[in-house]
């Protein structure tokens, strides 16, 4: 009996010993991966956007070159949003897998480019990876959401409230955002559009939180950085 009672006991501290591992793992080490890989992308991006010659001297300055197609699992852009903090900005990848969210934000294959006619959509880790949407709930109509490809800077205005919705949503992300409440969008034409997307509840899978913006500037990259806050 006292060895049964040992063994009992010795496997329940073993698994209470897995249990808190894992819980660490999830709640800080994929935060330090996380930190790591955005990092990694943002100085690809930034080293990439570095090695474009400007004009020599003499010459006049000519249309930034176009930039390069998508590639999948690769970033193309970097996404500010100052509603959640100055110092908040993270890559944005080609395609929405779980191991390309683990790098930084992730844009929807299929959905419109940057700027582009249609709807942007993009998808964040709400937690764990660097809990990149954590404030989420926060966003409001007003809110600029601002991104850079290297040539150009796009400042987009939050136009909605974050919607609740299942997985199986899907119109949310259509070219004209098609939600199945149709009066969670305000948008009913062709434009520019912006999609959001994140996972709800907080530590759960369950449904999905959204919000669309519409393109409401462009700049050139070597003009800075908008400083476009609220409208």
């Amino acid at each position: 009996m006292r060895l049964v009672v040992r063994t009992l006991s010795e496997l329940c501290i073993t698994v209470g010993a897995i249990v808190v591992l894992f819980v660490a793992y999830v709640l800080f080490w994929t935060g330090i991966e996380a930190d790591g890989a955005s990092d990694a992308q943002i100085g690809r991006l930034q080293r990439q956007w570095t090695q474009t010659p400007g004009p020599g001297p003499g010459r006049k300055p000519t249309a930034p070159p176009a930039p390069p197609a998508y590639r999948h699992g690769k970033p193309f852009a970097v996404m500010y949003i100052p509603r959640f903090g100055k110092d908040w900005d993270w890559p944005v990848l080609e395609g929405a897998e779980v191991a390309t969210l683990k790098k930084g934000l992730g844009h929807y294959a299929g959905t419109a480019e940057l700027g582009g006619t249609g709807n942007f959509a993009v998808a964040g880790h709400r937690r764990t990876y660097g809990d990149p949407f954590k404030d989420f709930p926060r966003l409001r109509p007003g809110d600029a959401v601002l991104l850079t490809d290297g040539t150009t800077w796009f400042t987009y205005r939050v136009h909605s409230r974050p919607y609740r919705t299942v997985p199986s949503d899907i119109g949310v992300i259509d070219s004209v955002p098609r939600p199945m409440e149709p009066d969670a969008t305000p948008f009913r034409g062709p434009g520019r559009y912006l999609t959001l997307t994140t996972c709800d509840p907080e530590w759960g899978s369950s449904h999905r939180l959204v919000v669309w913006a519409r393109l409401e500037a462009t700049r050139p990259a070597a003009d800075g950085r908008p400083r476009a806050v609220h409208s």
